[in-house]
């Protein structure tokens, strides 16, 4: 192999890792500080645990009908059939209900691990899933620090299961219906902006019934479903170890790095091989004296 043909090798890798890498840097779906996405506002002291937000949402996304003398325990949690669950814990201040279901993060570590991005982050906020672009992969599952999705084992037609929100209603400029159904009216469906004052005011005017965190304003870089409590966040089952770097952030090395590894190995390996090739071939010119 000559000097040309090693550079025009080389060239088209580099061409190849470069085109990869801005793929991969659309993939990471971070979302912009400023956008103003929409959320939800989860207020755990009104919650009465009726479950009326499960029977909301199965009926708004075809799901089975939730069993109604099941127990409300901490170690509940979403499935395959259940978008949204209740959960009750035992605290310093008595037993709490909250509900679960996807946090919808403003930078989803889901979306940025779905290689064929089949996992979505919509301009409006919510992260959806598109089984048309789904591979199966299920890195998506191992990436969420919230553990959310959910795959379907035993299906012959596998999809991944999740809270989307209620995406559809919201396009047609309605509420998500876990939202619409909640008789206390624990939930708040709005401009996550409006949500974070809200929360605030609500800490200023009642100190002492609130711990003075808003859970998921920061927590792994911000989501869009956020948190009042009377308790500390640990004692009803959130993680308070995610710190408040989007996950996106802590991969997008490891995430430009694949590209380069899978574009200029493999040919620069090739060229290697074709030039070992072509020395062996080579007829000996030498001879004896």
């Amino acid at each position: 192999m000559n000097r040309r043909e090693v550079l025009r090798t080389l060239c088209a890798a580099g061409g190849a890792a470069l085109a990869a890498g801005s793929a991969e840097a659309e993939q990471t779906g971070v979302v912009v500080g400023e956008r103003d996405v929409l959320g939800v506002l989860v207020d755990t002291t009104k919650c009465i645990g009726c479950r009326m937000c499960e029977y909301a949402c199965a009926d708004a996304n075809g799901l089975p009908t939730p069993d109604a003398d099941v127990e409300l325990g901490p170690d509940r949690d979403t499935s395959t059939t259940e978008w949204s669950v209740i959960k009750k814990f035992e605290t310093s201040a008595g037993p709490v209900t909250v509900k679960r279901q996807c946090m919808h993060c403003l930078q989803p570590a889901c979306t940025s691990a779905c290689l064929t991005k089949a996992m979505y982050k919509t301009p409006e906020g919510p992260v959806t899933w598109r089984a048309s672009k789904c591979m199966g992969c299920r890195y998506c599952m191992v990436s969420c620090p919230f553990d959310v999705p959910r795959f379907e084992y035993h299906s012959a037609v596998p999809k991944i299961q999740k809270c989307v929100m209620c995406f559809s209603r919201i396009e047609q400029g309605e509420r998500p219906a876990c939202v619409s159904n909640c008789p206390a009216e624990a939930l708040t469906f709005g401009r996550r902006t409006e949500l974070l004052d809200e929360a605030r005011s609500r800490i200023y005017t009642a100190p002492d019934r609130y711990v003075h965190h808003i859970y998921g304003e920061n927590e792994a870089g911000g989501t869009s479903w956020l948190y009042l409590s009377a308790v500390p966040f640990e004692e009803i089952g959130f993680r308070t170890d995610l710190g408040t770097t989007g996950y996106p952030m802590y991969t997008r090395e490891f995430l430009y790095a694949v590209p380069l590894v899978l574009t200029i190995v493999p040919p620069f390996l090739l060229a290697l091989n074709r030039a070992t090739r072509r020395h062996e071939e080579a007829p000996e010119t030498g001879g004896e004296g």
